[in-house]
């Protein structure tokens, strides 16, 4: 399919899926380092109570927040804490 085609059908709301080669598809500054990080005890436990809560794994929860401080902090922006983030500081 020609690239003008293409732009069109997806604009059209068309679904271009069946037109890439997602085996090559890569999430832009998505690459993955391996980390090892040590918590003392009294974290693990508060950890593992949200991630069941929401579903997912401790790892899933750590890397949310992380993210979000992370954002906070170079967007210079307010944290915005809740009750329970602000009891971990």
């Amino acid at each position: 399919m020609k690239a003008k085609k293409f732009e069109q059908a997806f604009d059209d709301g068309a679904d271009v899926t069946a037109s890439l080669d997602l085996s090559k598809a890569k999430r832009v500054q998505q690459a993955q380092k391996r980390v090892n990080v040590d918590f003392p005890t009294w974290m693990i436990d508060p950890l593992d109570r949200e991630a069941s809560k929401l579903g997912v794994t401790r790892q899933s929860v750590i890397k949310v927040w992380l993210a979000e401080r992370l954002e906070a902090t170079t967007s210079h922006a307010p944290l915005q804490r809740t009750p329970k983030v602000a009891m971990y500081r």
